[in-house]
Parts: C-alpha cells; sequence; structure tokens
C-alpha cells in the first residue's frame, strides 16, 4: 500500500532529531499518526548507521509489553552500539508506566524517541509529571483540504470542496470511492464506535452508555453555539434523559482527552480575559459529525463550514478563541506569538444586512490586525471592505500564511 507523505508532520519530526527531545504525535485515532510514523520510519531505516526499534500497541504481536518493565527489557535487548537507535512507540498510552522507561532512555541518551497517543489526559499527565522539558507535542488532525485534494487527486474547486464539507478528512476514505457514500458512512460510524469504545467508555469505566453517545449528537447538532452544562441537562430531561451537570461536564471532558471534539473558550476582546462559560465545541473531523446527523450537508453546511475554519486555524498554529466585543460575536480570534487574525463566517452574504453584520462586528475591533470574512460567495471573491478582506472558503482553506 503506498504511504502518501504529509510533510507537516514528517518535517518537524526530522527537524528535532538529535536536539535531545522525545517527540510526541497525539490526536484522535485513525488521523493518521501511525502513518506518519511510518514515513518517519522509512526514511531513518534507509540510512545503515541507524538501528530501528518499533512497537505497535495496536498490534496483538506486542501485547506481551504491558508495562514499563516488558518495554524496557525489550528496548534494551533492541539498541545497538556504534549505532544511532531510533525508538518509535505506537499508541503508547497502553503501556502501563511506558514514561518511566521514556525518562530512563532519554537521561541515559540511549535513543532517538517518537510516540503516538490517542489520550489527551492519560499523555498530558504522563509526559507533563515525569518528562517535562524532554518533550515536545505534535497535534495530528485528519486531512486538511490542501491534502484532501491530494490524498483524492481531486482538483480545487467547488465539488471537491463540498466533497470535503461532506466527507471530512479521515485518510483512508481516499482508498475508498467518494461515491460510495454507505461504504463511507459504514467505515466512519466504525472510526467513531471505535473512539468510543476504546478511548472513552473502557477506559473511563463509563457504565451510562446511552448518555454519552447522545450527549455527542446535541455537540453534532449544535457546532458553533455556547455550550452550558445545566441547558444540556434541561434539554436531555426533555427527551425523558435524566442526568446532571458535573456528569455532562465530564463526559465532554472524556470526548476532548479522546481528540473527538475541541473546546473554544470565549474571550473579552475589549477586557483581554478568557470566560470560564459557555465554551464551544468544535469536531476532530467534519465527516465523523455529518455521520452523526440528520438532513445532509444542505441542513448544516454553515456548521460545518465553521468548523472547517476552525480546524484550518488550528492547523497554522493559532491558538483559538471565540471573541466577544460590545454584545456581538466574533467567530473566532486567532493568536500566533505576537500575531492575531479575526475571522467571521458566513454561507453566504446574500443580503445588505448578512455584509453588514459580518463585516460590521469586526469593524469594531479598534486594532489594526488582520480582520477576514469567509464565506462560499464567488460574488465576493477577493474584496476588500473597509481593510477587511474576504475571502471564498477553498481560498481561506489553501492559505498556508494569514
Amino acid at each position: 500500500m503506498d504511504i502518501i507523505d504529509r510533510p507537516d508532520y514528517t518535517e518537524k519530526v526530522e527537524h528535532l532529531f538529535g536536539k535531545g527531545l522525545i517527540i510526541a504525535l497525539t490526536g484522535q485515532r485513525r488521523v493518521g499518526k501511525s502513518f506518519i510514523m511510518k514515513q518517519v520510519i522509512n526514511k531513518v531505516s534507509s540510512v545503515d548507521a541507524n538501528n530501528v526499534i518499533y512497537i505497535d500497541k495496536d498490534d496483538e504481536r506486542f501485547s506481551f509489553i504491558r508495562s514499563n518493565i516488558e518495554l524496557t527489557d525489550y528496548v534494551d535487548g533492541r539498541l545497538v552500539a556504534g549505532k544511532t537507535n531510533y525508538l518509535f512507540i505506537d499508541e503508547v498510552q497502553n503501556i502501563r508506566g511506558f514514561e518511566l522507561t521514556l525518562r530512563s532512555l532519554h537521561s541515559r541518551e540511549s535513543c532517538e524517541i517518537v510516540i503516538t497517543g490517542s489520550n489527551a489526559k492519560m499523555l498530558s499527565s504522563e509526559l507533563s509529571t515525569y518528562l517535562s522539558g524532554r518533550c515536545i507535542e505534535y497535534h495530528v488532525q485528519s486531512l486538511d483540504y490542501a491534502e484532501f485534494l491530494v490524498f483524492h487527486k481531486m482538483e480545487d474547486g467547488n465539488r471537491a470542496l463540498i466533497s470535503y464539507l461532506t466527507n471530512g478528512g479521515m485518510p483512508q476514505l481516499s482508498r475508498i470511492s467518494l461515491d460510495e457514500q454507505e461504504l463511507i458512512s459504514d467505515y466512519l460510524q466504525s472510526v467513531y464506535n471505535t473512539i468510543i469504545l476504546k478511548d472513552i467508555v473502557e477506559r473511563e469505566d463509563i457504565r451510562n452508555v446511552p448518555l454519552l453517545k447522545n450527549l455527542v449528537r446535541f455537540v453534532s447538532d449544535n457546532i458553533g453555539k455556547p455550550f452550558s452544562a445545566t441547558n444540556i441537562v434541561k434539554y436531555l430531561k426533555s427527551q425523558q434523559i435524566d442526568s446532571s451537570t458535573k456528569v455532562i461536564l465530564n463526559y465532554l471532558d472524556y470526548l476532548c482527552n479522546a481528540y473527538i471534539i475541541h473546546r473554544v473558550s470565549r474571550y473579552d476582546i475589549h477586557g483581554k480575559r478568557l470566560f470560564e462559560v459557555n465554551d464551544k465545541f468544535y469536531f476532530e473531523d467534519i465527516g465523523i459529525r455529518n455521520s452523526l446527523v440528520q438532513g445532509g450537508l444542505a441542513q448544516s453546511i454553515e456548521k460545518n463550514i465553521e468548523n472547517a475554519v476552525y480546524l484550518h486555524l488550528v492547523r497554522l498554529g493559532f491558538e483559538v478563541t471565540v471573541g466577544y466585543l460590545q454584545k456581538t460575536e466574533i467567530d473566532f480570534v486567532a493568536k500566533k506569538q505576537n500575531r492575531v487574525i479575526y475571522v467571521q463566517t458566513a454561507y453566504q452574504l446574500a443580503s445588505e444586512e448578512t455584509v453588514k453584520r459580518e463585516f460590521g462586528n469586526l469593524q469594531l475591533i479598534n486594532d489594526n490586525y488582520p480582520k477576514y470574512v469567509v464565506s462560499m460567495d464567488e460574488l465576493y471573491e477577493n474584496t476588500d471592505y473597509e481593510g477587511i478582506l474576504h475571502l471564498h472558503l477553498r481560498q481561506f482553506l489553501l492559505r498556508k500564511d494569514l
């Protein structure tokens, strides 16, 4: 099977070799962490002076490595003196006490270390407690729009964009015809069910699985809306489903830890502070989100546009919040180092009222940072409205600089 390169990630990993850091690739299941690791393995394996040790904890052949004790024995027995040793461990969170082995190997400078993991809470606690200052983490996302075009051998255009907003960016879909919608739906449901079962139900010992699945569907139906756990409890009660605020908050944390959804905080642009309530949530993969809702793309295209813009900002390395200013909302405030950009999203600027609302909200911000309105209007493509740039969604998703 051909492995399509994702240089945005592989080059970051390769650049860190020799710098004394453990490299962690994190993200939702099936977004391509293992294949990125294999791409790097293929490159370092081609050099005779290198020795590669590879452990895949999704492979039954490595089931005997249950804890740091077996892990240390296995790795130490395969280190080769006189060569540059590389250790790659896929789904490392499935090894109890893995951080103890990694700390020991790192302190001995025994090898270059690359790991992948699919549970944010477990990795963050272990890595921050035992490997603080020794580890750098890269979050691997599902395919962005540019990668989607490469994987599916498509030209940029509205047909490709609609396909991306419909099917999402799970890399495995490149082996399935995009015309086979029933098969795609079955695959996305399979990935979703695996995440729910292995990364949440089993790991967190969830008893009320129907409540968890109802909560995920509620989130999928309410992309981009402020969330209150109290309001969710009230909604579920109206559906004859009993719960509590604490349980809802815990379940949302579990979903975030499994990388299936992203939590986005609200930011007071004027007061320069974060609010502590009513976060918004977006899905890691639009296709999985679509597989959970009824009505198809036509019923939720605005939500998918907003979700796609959010994912692209994260991919570009921005820290993203939702902005509030003078009782108005700015869809996204994105910060990176000393840079800030503001982004409003819309399906179409169909009326003068819509134009005034989307551009007008941005005009209220009294600074000189870049401001964008992103929609699917061809008519307004590449226009400037009093210093605010309008971009078609396709253009926005293909930009590497903002």
